[in-house]
Parts: C-alpha cells; sequence; structure tokens
C-alpha cells in the first residue's frame, strides 16, 4: 500500500482559520476519493501556521475497477434491415472507443438496445490524487481570502510552496501558479530550507529534524504545557491553563518555546478577572496562581523561536504587558470613584438596537422583567432582581468595559460589591450574559440565571417585533445565541416557566415602540423560532425526530415539562412493543383528525353502547382517565405511558369488533366521542398520530 503526502505552504495564516481547514479538507479528500473508487486506510490532516498538511496512508496503486454494461441506441435505428450498423449504430461504438464487433444486442422490457460490456477503472493513484488536489484547494472555505497573483486566484493567504508525493515521486500539479514538487520549508528562522523530501514516509522527520517544526497541534500543545508547568513550579505557582487559548496559541508557534515573564507586584490590586483579560486576550498569555489560589505577578507565553538572547525577548514582552496593566489600572481607580447613578444617568444616551430606545431604557424593562421571572423562580429574590435589572448595563459606560469589553457583566458584579450592593445583586450583574454559547458554562447563581433570562428573551421579543428574525447567513444580534441560552437556562436549572408567557410579558415591557410585525404575529414567529432551536438542541443529544414532533405536539411553551415528556416517550420508543401500540392509537388519533369538521364533545352515552367491546373499551377507559390524570398532575410520563398497556387491549378489540363509522348518526357520533375521549387523553403526553410505522 501506497503513502500519500501533501503539504501547501503559506504565508502566516491566522490560528482560527487552522482547525475547520483541517476539517474541510479530511472530509473532502475522503468524499474524492471515495467517489473515485481509490482505496485508503486513513486520511488524517495537520496544520501549523506555515502550512496545511494532508497524510492519506493505505493508499491502492490502482482506482478499482469493475464491469459495466453501457446501453446505446434502439436497434431500430442502430441496425439496417441487414444487421449492418447505421451511422447511429457505428456513433455508439465510436464513443465508447471501441470496433462495432464488440457491441452486441441486448433485449429489454422496451425493446432491444445495443448494448457493450466494458471495464472502467485501473486508473493509476497519482493521476487520481493529482486531480483531487487540484480540485479541492480551489475550493477551501476561508472567512477571508486573498489576491496575489491576480484575481483568478484567491487563498487565506499568499501560497508560497507545495508539496505533493506518493511514496518516492513526486504528483505534479498545479496551483496558485506553483508546481507540486518533493521539497519543503521549515520553520522561517531555525530552519528555512529548502529540504527534499526523500520519501512521504520521510516528511514528518525531515520537518522535525531540518525543518525544526511540530507539525501535530496536540504535540505543540504538549510541549506548551511541560515547559509551562515546570517553570510555574520553579516559582512556586501553577499555570491557570484555558484551553481554548491554549488551543490558539498551540496554533500560532511552529517551534514552541514557554516563557516565563513577571511584572510589578502593585498590579496585583486589580481584579483578577482584569488581570487575566490583559494576559489573555491581548498578549495570548496564562497567568499563575500561587498555593493560596492568588494570581502571582508572573505570566506564561509561548515564544515560536528558540532565542539566543531569552532576557530581550522576555523584557519585550513584559514592557507591552505592562502598558496594558497601566492602562488598566488607570481606568480601575477611575471607575472606583465614579457612582452607579453616574453611569446610568449616561445610559440614557447610549442607543439599545435604533427604534428599541436606549440602554437606559433596556435597563428600567429588565427592572421589571427579572422582578417578575423571580416572582415565578424564587420569589425571595424579586426586590433583588429588580435592583440588578436596573444596574445591569451600567459597567457598558464604565472606563474599563469601554477598554476591555470582553469583561461586561464581570466588572458590573465586581463594581457592585465595591460600591456596597447586596451579593446577589452582584452575583446577577456578574453572570448575566451566561450561557454564551452551546459549551459555555450557566449562570453559577439563581439570580444570575434570572437576569440572563430576562435580558436574552427582552433582546428576542424587540428584534422579532421590528422583523429583524436571524436567516440562514446571518444572526447580527446573536438571537439563535439567545434562544439557546434560554433553553439551557430552564432545562439545566429545571424551571417550570411558561415561555410563551414571559416572551408576552418581555413584548409588553416595551413602550412607544413602532412595530413592523404586531406582537401576536411576532409571538407566533418567536415561539416557532425556539420550536426549531429545542429540535436541534434534542436531535444533538440523539432523540428521534418523530419522538420529538409527538413530545412537542401538545405544546413545548413549558421547555423543562416538554422535555421530561419527550424522555419519557423516547424511552417507550425502544419498548418491543411500542409499534403495535402506535399503530392501535394512531388509528384513533387518524379517524378524529378526519372529522375536522364534525364538533365531537367527548361526552359519551351509555346508553348507546351496543357492542360489548365498546362497553369494554369505555370501562377500560373511565378506569384509566382518574390514574392518568394523576400521573399527569405529578409529571410522570413514563407511568402515564405505562398504562398503555392495560389500555392497548380493550382498544384494540374495539377495533376489531365495532364499525365505528356505521350508518346510524347516533351510534356513529357516540363511538366518535368514544376515540376523542381517548385520543384527548393520549394528547396530554403525545400526539401518536405524528409517528410513522
Amino acid at each position: 500500500m501506497s503513502h500519500f503526502v501533501l503539504e501547501i505552504g503559506v504565508e502566516e495564516m491566522p490560528a482560527r482559520f487552522l482547525p475547520l481547514l483541517d476539517r474541510e479538507l479530511r472530509e473532502r479528500f475522503e468524499a474524492l476519493l471515495g467517489e473515485a473508487g481509490l482505496e485508503f486506510g486513513r486520511v488524517a490532516t495537520s496544520s501549523t501556521p506555515r502550512r496545511l498538511v494532508v497524510d492519506i496512508t493505505g493508499l491502492a496503486g490502482v482506482q478499482r475497477t469493475e464491469e459495466i454494461v453501457v446501453s446505446g441506441p434502439p436497434v431500430r435505428i442502430a441496425l439496417d434491415a441487414d444487421g449492418k450498423p447505421t451511422k447511429a449504430g457505428l456513433g455508439f461504438a465510436k464513443s465508447q472507443g471501441v470496433e462495432f464487433d464488440q457491441v452486441y444486442v441486448e433485449k429489454t422490457d422496451k425493446g432491444e438496445y445495443l448494448a457493450l460490456r466494458k471495464t472502467v477503472g485501473g486508473r493509476p493513484a497519482a493521476d487520481i490524487l493529482a486531480e483531487a488536489c487540484a480540485a479541492v484547494l480551489p475550493g477551501l472555505t476561508f472567512p477571508k481570502k486573498m489576491q496575489w497573483i491576480g484575481k483568478d486566484c484567491t487563498f487565506g493567504r499568499p501560497v508560497r510552496w507545495i508539496l505533493a508525493m506518493l511514496d518516492d515521486k513526486a504528483v505534479p500539479f498545479c496551483f496558485a501558479g506553483l508546481t507540486a514538487g518533493c521539497e519543503t520549508r521549515g520553520h522561517r528562522v531555525m530552519g528555512p530550507g529548502p529540504f527534499a523530501v526523500p520519501h512521504a514516509d520521510e516528511y514528518t522527520r525531515v520537518l522535525r529534524e531540518q525543518g525544526k517544526v511540530i507539525l501535530d497541534a496536540g504535540d505543540r500543545k504538549a510541549a506548551i504545557r511541560a515547559d509551562g508547568d515546570r517553570l510555574a513550579a520553579e516559582v512556586g505557582g501553577t499555570v491557570e491553563w484555558s484551553e481554548s487559548l491554549l488551543d490558539q496559541v498551540a496554533n500560532l508557534v511552529e517551534a514552541p518555546r514557554a516563557m516565563l515573564g513577571g511584572f510589578h507586584e502593585k498590579f496585583l490590586e486589580l481584579p483578577a478577572e482584569v488581570l487575566l483579560t490583559s494576559m489573555e486576550t491581548h498578549q495570548k498569555s496564562f497567568g499563575l496562581r500561587g498555593a493560596d489560589g492568588k494570581l502571582l505577578p508572573y505570566f506564561l507565553t509561548a515564544a515560536n523561536i528558540e532565542s539566543r538572547e531569552p532576557a530581550l525577548v522576555r523584557k519585550g514582552w513584559e514592557r507591552v504587558l505592562r502598558a496594558r496593566l497601566e492602562d488598566a489600572r488607570f481606568f480601575w481607580e477611575a471607575d472606583c470613584e465614579a457612582t452607579f447613578d453616574q453611569w446610568l444617568d449616561k445610559l440614557d444616551k447610549v442607543i439599545f438596537i435604533g427604534p428599541l430606545g436606549t440602554m437606559g431604557d433596556k435597563t428600567r424593562r429588565l427592572e421589571k422583567l427579572a422582578a417578575s421571572i423571580a416572582s415565578r423562580v424564587a420569589p425571595t429574590l424579586s426586590a433583588d432582581m429588580a435592583r440588578a435589572g436596573r444596574l445591569s448595563k451600567a459597567d457598558l459606560v464604565s472606563e474599563m468595559v469601554y477598554e476591555f469589553d470582553d469583561l461586561q457583566g464581570k466588572m458590573g458584579g465586581i463594581y457592585a460589591r465595591l460600591k456596597g450592593e447586596g451579593e446577589t445583586v452582584a452575583q446577577a450583574l456578574y453572570d448575566q450574559y451566561l450561557p454564551a454559547g452551546q459549551d459555555s458554562p450557566l449562570p453559577a447563581s439563581t439570580a444570575g440565571a434570572v437576569l440572563s433570562l430576562a435580558d436574552k428573551l427582552d433582546n428576542l421579543a424587540g428584534c422579532f417585533g421590528l422583523g429583524m428574525m436571524p436567516t440562514g447567513a446571518a444572526d447580527p444580534y446573536a438571537l439563535r445565541r439567545n434562544a439557546l441560552g434560554v433553553c439551557r437556562i430552564i432545562l439545566e436549572l429545571g424551571l417550570t416557566l411558561d415561555i410563551s408567557a414571559l416572551l408576552r410579558e418581555a413584548q409588553a415591557g416595551y413602550t412607544g415602540v413602532a412595530w413592523k410585525l404586531q406582537p401576536e404575529e411576532a409571538l407566533d414567529k418567536l415561539m416557532d423560532f425556539f420550536g426549531q432551536r429545542l429540535r436541534a438542541f434534542w436531535n444533538a443529544q440523539g432523540i428521534p425526530t418523530l419522538v420529538l414532533e409527538a413530545a412537542m405536539a401538545p405544546g413545548f411553551a413549558d421547555i423543562f415539562e416538554t422535555w421530561r415528556r419527550v424522555t419519557a416517550l423516547a424511552d417507550f420508543s425502544r419498548q418491543s412493543d411500542f409499534e403495535a401500540s402506535v399503530l392501535t392509537f394512531k388509528r384513533a388519533a387518524n379517524i378524529i383528525r378526519k372529522q375536522a369538521g364534525q364538533e365531537l364533545s367527548g361526552e359519551v352515552r351509555e346508553d348507546l353502547l351496543e357492542n360489548d367491546a365498546e362497553k369494554a373499551f369505555w370501562a377500560a377507559l373511565r378506569q384509566v382517565e382518574p390514574e392518568w390524570a394523576r400521573l399527569a398532575e405529578a409529571g410522570d410520563y413514563p407511568g402515564m405511558l405505562a398504562l398503555l398497556g392495560a389500555l392497548r387491549p380493550a382498544v384494540d378489540a374495539f377495533f376489531d369488533g365495532v364499525m365505528v363509522m356505521c350508518d346510524d348518526a347516533a351510534l356513529r357520533t357516540n363511538r366518535l366521542n368514544l376515540l376523542q375521549r381517548l385520543v384527548a387523553t393520549l394528547g396530554r403526553v403525545a400526539d401518536f398520530g405524528k409517528f410513522q410505522v
């Protein structure tokens, strides 16, 4: 089996591009090789700031071959009366690259046609790989592309060399004005190259030993972590590792060298959040903590070179960080002298979203909405949540957040403690923007969760009222993230809330706004939007789509209660008699659905029950109904579904022995009411008509 390596050498690529490019390259090569019928073992991808690499092992030497039958024109036009080929027959043979004597007549249901058996495939792997490379590279996805040799070629960064080798031979193809060869280049300073690669198996070794490049991002992370832990231990601390930052730093370097720097102890007076933001966001460096958990006056960074003068390099890092910390200290001192009242006055001059008023208006809405949500979730917090809502955006006009916008919310909580607000208010302000995404942590407190819900619901109600719904390509106000955050808070904290009622309350909080959509229309679109988000969220957890459709059909305004129905129905769907149960209850649901024009009360007259089967059905249903209601009140959906086993035999016997749509109108209506009563009872947990079995 053969080994293929492709390396695209580029000017330094932004770190955020690399993970997506690794995945896209792997997926596209796997797809193209699969379509081409070229067998392979594994497609692996790696990247550094200066190269994108595809490594394919277990490659077959040639494309898979197979015999196919190619149909041609009908015999009536391909052969003349004497059986000799006409122009149409000869043209078919010529188009297939064969002599006419290789063509035969094939009888089909539609008549006789010319046909040809031919073997396809068998092309050399090198030819297929060259075509794959030429097809994949121009179509790679980048957030932004560059032009450097004219408009005919664009890429994330200028391409400077291409290596493409199948075992010990080049696989030549052209891209970006370059022809792929057998040479690579290493670290820009420590091993610039070029270096000849004798065999694809030797590529990684040549890059490591001669080019001084660590190709695998995981290895670069491990090197940074090991050196960082060692350096931190030397000063009696541990590194405040951030996995997301470590991923980013590993994609900024090719030959990482951990380096420890320091700063003046006076800066430790600043909040830890400010220090870490200055280090992590602006310097791509890590903080250190001592045994007591407090930050030490050190930081860890990763250089991309083995310097001959490390003290000089360290001094440069320290000088830049010191400037950032001096700024932060100035902002901190200025903010400490300001008051919340001063900031609240400024909020009345800061626009929230054009037609929706100012940030001051928003905080007044949140004052009411947060208190209202708290009255449902934790009534003792209502007064504190009103205060938190009013102060929620005050830190946006502080000096610190103006400069370090990543600290919004967090600084509000810190300043609240500093200026004498209660701990509940401070924690709510600190947590108000959480969760910030699907994998982001939730607010650490109930107060934070309440304020976060109020903020997100206010955003959604305002934007949907203006018709500013997300599209497939754009979501400028992060409304999907807002809706997902609401769902996650409710689900993970087990809150019993009516989301439609809260959205209606959020809409009512706006005054004097010229809406583009009427509140009821906007609310319908909002609920549909939440339904889409919930389906996507639960689908990602492995819940089948039909289970979701059935469980959400009774309504999903109470998201946590809906989740309990979903999980119960998902468990029920895995039982051996599930399909039989669905067929029975789906039949009842379908019959009632077809009677849409007839008003059914669900009231059953016992004097009209003629058949033993319908009497037994009615008796079974009356026995189940009170227990079903009790279980529904307790939210015991597994228990409710378990009762279906006792009910199903009576329903099956009813369908076997009773004609529902009989000629007698009174009997027919009574039997339909019996089924209506069943469907209404079942509808408290699911719509079985949604299933397809």
